[in-house]
């Protein structure tokens, strides 16, 4: 089921969810370590809006991204998809 939702090879989404999870984890504990400088409440939203993306993305490896969409908007999770959502879009603006 899941091996059906995209053309790369099981290893590769495996690789490729680890590098993108790694990435997510040094973009949020970043940002929060830089939300201590002068001016630091941007690059805080900068980098913790890039690990949320790249944390997002990493799933979407493991799982194809139209089964993380409607895994995400299901009932149960649809708030707090919205809350994750709203907030990232303020984060960047």
């Amino acid at each position: 089921q899941v091996l059906d939702a995209s053309t790369l090879s099981f290893g590769t989404r495996v690789k490729w969810f680890a590098i993108c999870f790694v990435v997510g984890i040094v973009c949020s504990v970043l940002g929060t370590a830089l939300l201590w400088l002068p001016k630091g409440i941007k690059l805080f939203a900068v980098f913790y809006t890039l690990g949320n993306i790249a944390a997002l993305a990493s799933t979407c490896f493991l799982m194809g991204p139209v089964k993380q969409l409607k895994a995400m908007f299901e009932p149960k999770r649809a708030v707090a998809t919205v809350v994750m959502l709203v907030n990232t879009l303020l984060l960047c603006s």
